[in-house]
């Protein structure tokens, strides 16, 4: 009994300005997980199509290495979303994410685009969830294409929307973020959490993503590399909790094999699902540990 899908780490996912050549050099040294190379909110109108073009010449350039590469277009009904899809399309890149997303037609319109364009099938939509239109018809976004992989937070938008102060603990925003992760795994994507903005706020950061594994998420978008070691840190898989799976496991298919449907272990009954659960878990550690293991012979080859 194996996952039925390889477990592909979104710990980290950091936002990187399109229109920065500086940051997008570095990102590619980064110990992220994924990027999101934005030509939306972190460009100004005037730097859109400059941004574009450097975002293009750097997906050509294939020197992300195992980072997941997402490019965040300009909303379609601007006047720079279309020409963004049609550009990104054959990019090369991993995925493509949509933003104010409010129902099912921006991303059925995208994915005819995908179509059209003879886009590759491995390319995938992300659909942000900021709008409270967006939030409460979620369900049904989550599930309208096989092209969406993951659904991202737009927390500081939605709390806007919804006229909700920033607070600790986010209490406002729970039951929203709760429906959003609930609609999720009913379709089978990932999702991811929503930025924390205070940079300087180490401790209010980690509690805050200690908050977002707690409520289902696999990972967090971020918009500071300084951020990136205790998001990887928490959403991760610790060598304890690889090794804890991996004995639940034996357990379970040693009771399996005596023909037993339960186990026992440490008093705690073990059935299928916690066993389904522990495999996710060491299937992610391992796909972490050979990702450091491929970063650190490349820092260590000779130039």
């Amino acid at each position: 009994m194996t996952p039925s899908h390889p477990a592909r780490p979104r710990r980290s996912v950091l936002y990187v300005p399109g229109s920065n050549a500086r940051a997008l050099e570095k990102a590619a040294t980064l110990p992220a997980d994924g990027l999101i190379l934005d030509l939306e909110d972190a460009v100004l109108p005037a730097a859109k199509l400059a941004a574009r073009a450097a975002v293009l010449a750097a997906v050509a350039g294939r020197r992300f290495g195992h980072r997941e590469v997402v490019i965040r277009i300009n909303g379609l009904a601007t006047e720079w979303g279309p020409a963004d899809l049609e550009a990104a399309a054959t990019s090369g890149v991993d995925g493509i994410l949509l933003s104010k997303v409010d129902g099912v037609g921006t991303l059925l319109k995208a994915a005819d685009v995908l179509a059209r364009s003879a886009a590759p099938t491995s390319l995938q939509l992300w659909s942000m969830a900021e709008t409270p239109r967006g939030v409460l018809d979620i369900d049904a976004i989550a599930r309208c294409t096989p092209r969406l992989g993951v659904i991202v937070m737009g927390t500081a938008d939605l709390g806007k929307a919804l006229r909700v102060p920033e607070q600790p603990g986010r209490a406002a925003l729970i039951p929203a973020l709760a429906h959003c992760v609930l609609a999720a795994r009913a379709a089978s994507v990932d999702i991811l959490d929503g930025v924390y903005t205070h940079l300087t706020d180490a401790s209010g950061f980690r509690a805050e993503c200690a908050q977002g594994k707690h409520l289902g998420f696999d990972g967090k978008t971020l918009i500071h590399p300084g951020q990136l070691d205790a998001c990887n840190e928490i959403f991760g898989v610790s060598s304890d909790e690889a090794a804890s799976a991996a004995e639940l496991i034996a357990a379970w298919e040693s009771a399996a094999a005596g023909g037993a449907g339960v186990a026992v272990l440490a008093g705690r009954l073990v059935e299928r699902l916690h066993v389904l659960e522990a495999q996710r878990q060491l299937a992610l550690y391992r796909a972490i540990q050979h990702r450091t293991i491929q970063a650190q012979t490349l820092q260590t080859r000779p130039a």
